[in-house]
């Protein structure tokens, strides 16, 4: 996809690549202009489930500014324009259950993390776990200084081990609140009047709480305790009887009301539970292509730790295939009911590559009867819902934060379109095809086997 300045269409292509060459480099962070043009673009805003077709949106440094049919757009002389034409605009996407690697690791691999996530048209994660100095690296993320999407993180867990009373519970919620965390991780292990001091405290010091629910706590309590967002549907198969038995339907439509009722979100993360629970073979677990993309010692563990979960007495694919079944029944009920759904796939984790699960997460959605447009709204308005206290974005709209998404295909058709898409902007910060594909080579190289 061709990214030029306006005056670059009146000139001869050799002469615009060479001036282009004076502005910026390939790839690099920072848009040669503050302003930037989609011309001629059908625009998929998500406010609704429509098109608009033929139309310009304009974008001045984190912000878009404007968003009309073509005809009626001014481009700037100064802006870089690039050309839309058949294309669609969408909002950018957000891995909800996103995991970002803790300080001790290399700088280069936590880079190479982040630019996985942006290279898939992720341009928000929520980190579901933090570890110490990790909010000094969201600082600079969100300050544009390495390509990575917006990050809001919470802090470390509240777990058995971490937690052993209630008044230590308390001490925790208030040093995390202190430190400037988002949001409280929450973990199995806890006992009921450890989950509720930190509840309460939380709701107290104005933070909110999700994660999984505590065994000892139970789907229905962590709902009253308001308990923001449960990850993994972590609770409601449990609630159920564990998918080993029919689904006794009047329950399920009582826990999806209480979940409506109590303005509760649920994250899926389904391709994973897949995974784990054995139900996706792992000779075709181990033929992913966007394995490439990560270290040989990496595959080799998640291999070994598959081998582990099927060598246990627990794990029996017949039963793994109850449960599986039972959640993408839980899935569909909670979407048909209109509960709050937020996209998310748990990477990096086992076959799971940041940002490419997240594709693979799209498909395992559609299976439980989603439409595209209820798939995209839980990557695109419903985060931006969940963030409005924080910033606004989630639509293609003026004022929405610059987060955007060009794909080559209808993405309202398939899903799996958006996959193939020209490239991804970030915070008003434009990143061509050709850039992401120059990057992902580096790391393929890097990790060649």
């Amino acid at each position: 996809m061709e990214s030029r300045p306006a005056f670059c269409f009146r000139l001869p292509r050799l002469v615009c690549l060479t001036i282009l060459l004076t502005f910026v480099a390939p790839g690099l962070v920072h848009a040669q202009s503050s302003v930037t043009a989609f011309v001629d673009v059908h625009v998929v805003p998500m406010d609704s489930e429509r098109v608009l077709e033929r139309h310009t949106v304009l974008v001045e440094d984190e912000r878009i500014m404007e968003v009309g049919p073509s005809t009626d757009v001014t481009i700037p002389a100064n802006a870089t324009v690039i050309n839309g034409e058949g294309k669609y605009l969408m909002p950018g996407l957000a891995e909800m259950h996103g995991h970002i690697p803790p300080p001790s690791q290399p700088m280069s691999a936590i880079e190479e993390t982040l630019f996985l996530y942006a290279a898939n048209g992720i341009t928000t994660v929520r980190g579901m776990l933090g570890y110490p100095g990790q909010l000094d690296l969201k600082a600079r993320a969100n300050a544009g200084e390495i390509w990575s999407p917006t990050l809001y993180l919470a802090g470390p867990s509240f777990n058995g081990s971490t937690v052993s009373t209630p008044e230590q519970a308390v001490q925790r919620v208030q040093q995390q609140v202190d430190e400037g965390w988002d949001l409280l991780k929450i973990h199995p292990g806890l006992s009921v009047p450890q989950y509720d001091a930190m509840a309460e405290t939380a709701h107290e010091l104005g933070i909110t709480f999700g994660g999984h629910v505590p065994a000892a706590v139970g789907l229905d309590h962590a709902l009253d305790m308001g308990q923001e967002t449960f990850d993994h549907v972590d609770g409601y198969v449990e609630a159920l009887g564990g998918g080993q038995s029919p689904i006794n339907i009047m329950e399920l439509n009582r826990l999806v009301q209480k979940t409506i009722d109590k303005g509760a979100w649920v994250v899926p993360t389904m391709a994973l539970w897949e995974t784990l629970f054995l139900t996706t073979p792992l000779d075709e677990l181990q033929s992913y292509d966007e394995l490439k993309y990560v270290s040989q010692a990496a595959v080799d563990s998640w291999s070994n730790q598959y081998r582990g979960r099927r060598a246990t007495a627990q794990f029996v694919p017949p039963s793994n295939q109850a449960v599986i079944d039972a959640r993408m029944q839980v899935l569909a009920a909670l979407s048909d009911a209109g509960a709050r759904i937020l996209m998310g796939t748990d990477a990096p984790q086992q076959f799971s590559v940041p940002g490419f699960s997240l594709h693979r997460e799209l498909l395992v959605m559609a299976d439980a009867d989603m439409t595209p447009y209820e798939i995209m709204v839980t990557g695109t308005r419903h985060v931006g819902s969940y963030f409005a206290h924080k910033d606004t974005f989630g639509l293609v709209a003026e004022g929405h934060r610059a987060d955007l998404l060009l794909v080559n295909d209808n993405p309202l058709e398939d899903v799996a379109h958006i996959a193939d898409h020209e490239g991804v902007m970030v915070r008003g910060r434009w990143l061509s095809r050709e850039a992401i594909d120059e990057r992902l080579a580096t790391i393929e190289a890097r990790h060649a086997r």
